[in-house]
């Protein structure tokens, strides 16, 4: 199952893209009738972009059919924007090509130039400047996969024994697992858990889903086309990330059910001790070369330390720990927290509790997302499975409408003095999310004056609202808490107002310690040094991936690598492996031992970035976050664009480095 190569206008051969089953499509057969009506369902844009590369028809991009793409604001314009007039002219034009495309047998025209594929991305991104195309060209992957190393171990170093330990098989672990085998470098996967997946095999509370459209969240190596949702919930990513695993054989390299307790770096042999333990209690040592760290930012849950909690007599835990043998039907519930898990429970529970206690800090930002919980429409999935590459194309058209779209709103402008926004686009978004509030709870001041939140849109996470939530709170047996936690009681909850709310569970959805990076792993490296206590609570790294004094050891969704109002944790994932494998590929062509930043690199890439986020609504807004550690510096967030990570993490800067030992 080894693909064949392909020679591009890069200087190295890249993988032909894996079609598999994932680019699988099935041919068409049906009558006009019906093609026309699937058409009416479509993503315009997108279908318009793979019906020209199947039918080789660049006619199909015609000017008056190019998306405008207004800026975003609090929604994103359907179809990026086109006229009524547009969509129905769009719509006739596809479906002529549907059938020229069916009644020459469903064959896709031949493999495309460069110039033509660049030639669809420029209709659908507005014409993207040529700094952008190499990125856009690596979220398509057609014809080939572009993230894939251009270079393999048994050519540049076949006579060197090297081997790499990846810590966490979810979603970063499994992208480095797979860039690592296509370079051809030994790897061992320890994963704590019994299946792959991380936060997405631990998280089962009640609606857990997907808040980052689901076509971009996925793999550009593995893109899957026949998603049932926009947003997909738990088990469907499970499912998808399992399915991975499978068909790209990462499966024996793992070693599931054992946890790494602690990393030394030998300073004689220049290699890492890994320290192991299984769920009963085995411990094992294995020497590597090289320590990737995949262990993700939120994945150590938060609990709140509150005066009594442990004299309470019903049962309480954390919601990514949720007890599955709990039956809440019929009992009195108590929701601690407000955000992003929070948001699904409450509304998934509440029909079938006796009543429900939702105890408020911050009032949540909603961004409207009337289809946040819709299936795909049936003439969408059906030309998914049909157009060859539509999933790809429309995973393409998510990832660049989204890309860079809501970073202007973010924006701080150190002279803006309006109370509740941080510039004028951001103050705009305020207005729109504001507006959007007082419909849903129009008749409900009380509600209204409670769930208005206090502090700029941006400054936490915004939550994706399809109305459910507004809905929940207004139901009889609901209740929205607001005043602050004084203890717990055997009975229940008591707030400084003095009230006992008395529940049966208290559910704490109150998020994770997500500046606590690598906790609880013990790692020393050169010189015996402790990477928790030089960091002192205040992670740093560069690039957010590597460290001083920590030779080989590379960090994905590390300090400042989260994306927040853009892109997804999987395009930052990738990004990150991709430049992991070829800081190794650097190495083993140098025949060095180590590699690892020199600490004014650091310091010069950690200062740049925490200016950039002071320019961010996050990083100025007087409000408790978890984008920032107890210093109230963000160490969680990229304040950048995705185009300028993507840049970073292609090649390595050797000048930022120390190259020591030498392979013998």
């Amino acid at each position: 199952m080894t693909p064949t190569t392909f020679t591009t206008d890069e200087a190295h051969p890249r993988e032909v893209a894996r079609p598999g089953h994932y680019d699988a499509c099935l041919p068409i057969v049906e009558d006009d009738d019906f093609l026309e009506q699937a058409v009416e369902s479509a993503e315009l844009p997108a279908l318009l972009a793979a019906l020209a590369l199947a039918n080789a028809d660049p006619s199909l991009l015609a000017d008056e059919l190019r998306p405008p793409l207004p800026p975003m604001d609090s929604v994103i314009a359907p179809q990026g924007g086109m006229s009524t007039e547009a969509q129905k002219s769009a719509r006739r034009v596809a479906a002529n090509a549907l059938k020229a495309f069916r009644d020459r047998g469903s064959v896709p025209a031949a493999q495309p130039s460069e110039e033509f594929l660049a030639h669809i991305m420029r209709f659908l991104t507005k014409d993207a400047s040529d700094d952008y195309l190499p990125l856009l060209r690596h979220e398509l992957g057609i014809p080939n996969d572009y993230g894939a190393p251009a270079w393999k171990k048994s050519e540049v170093a076949p006579d060197i024994d090297f081997s790499v330990a990846i810590i966490g098989a979810g979603i970063s672990g499994m992208a480095a697992a797979h860039r690592l085998q296509q370079a051809g470098i030994e790897y061992v996967v320890f994963e704590k858990n019994t299946e792959v997946g991380g936060t997405w095999w631990e998280n089962v509370y009640p609606g857990c889903r997907l808040d980052t459209p689901n076509f971009a969240y996925s793999y550009s190596f593995a893109q899957k086309a026949d998603w049932p949702q926009q947003f997909s919930t738990r088990d469907e990513i499970e499912a998808y990330l399992q399915d991975v695993a499978t068909t790209f054989d990462l499966r024996p390299n793992v070693e599931f059910g054992t946890e790494v307790t602690s990393l030394s770096f030998d300073d004689d042999s220049g290699t890492w001790t890994v320290t192991t333990e299984t769920a009963d209690g085995i411990r094992g040592i294995r020497r590597v070369n090289a320590v990737i760290t995949a262990v993700g930012q939120l994945n150590r849950p938060n609990i709140p330390q509150i005066p009594g909690l442990d004299s309470f007599a019903g049962r309480c835990f954390h919601s990514s720990q949720w007890d599955t043998s709990v039956d809440l039907s019929g009992l009195r519930v108590a929701v601690v927290g407000t955000g992003a898990s929070a948001y699904q429970i409450v509304p998934s529970i509440a029909g079938t509790v006796q009543h429900l206690s939702v105890f408020q800090r911050n009032a949540p930002w909603m961004l409207p997302t009337p289809g946040y919980l819709a299936d795909i429409p049936a003439g969408m999935a059906w030309l998914l499975r049909h157009v060859p590459h539509y999933g790809r194309w429309y995973r393409f058209w998510q990832f660049w409408i989204a890309a860079e779209g809501r970073l202007p709103f973010v924006e701080a402008d150190p002279d803006w003095t309006e109370e509740g926004s941080t510039s004028a686009n951001n103050a705009e978004l305020r207005r729109q999310l504001l507006t959007h509030l007082s419909r849903q709870l129009e008749g409900h001041p009380d509600l209204l004056e409670k769930m208005t939140p206090k502090y700029p849109p941006g400054a936490k996470r915004m939550l994706r609202d399809n109305g459910m939530w507004a809905t929940t709170l207004m139901q009889s047996h609901v209740d929205l808490v607001t005043d602050g936690i004084e203890a717990v009681t055997p009975a229940g909850i008591r707030t400084v107002d003095g009230v006992l709310h008395e529940v049966d569970v208290i559910v704490f959805a109150t998020g994770f310690r997500a500046s606590d990076y690598l906790e609880p792993i013990t790692i020393t490296g050169r010189g015996g040094k402790d990477l928790h206590e030089s960091w002192g609570g205040d992670a740093r790294a560069y690039m957010g991936i590597t460290v001083p004094s920590f030779p080989n050891l590379f960090m994905l969704m590390g300090p400042n690598t989260g994306v927040v109002v853009n892109g997804s944790a999987l395009y930052m994932a990738e990004c990150a492996a991709e430049y992991t494998v070829e800081c190794l590929g650097e190495l083993l062509r140098a025949r060095k031992q180590n590699i690892e930043p020199h600490a004014e690199a650091m310091d010069e890439f950690c200062d740049r970035v925490d200016a950039g986020n002071r320019l961010r609504t996050w990083g100025v807004a007087d409000v408790h976050t978890w984008y920032r550690n107890r210093f109230g510096r963000a160490t969680q967030v990229w304040p950048f664009s995705l185009l300028e990570f993507y840049q970073l993490t292609r090649t390595p800067d050797l000048s930022a480095f120390d190259f020591t030992g030498d392979f013998r």
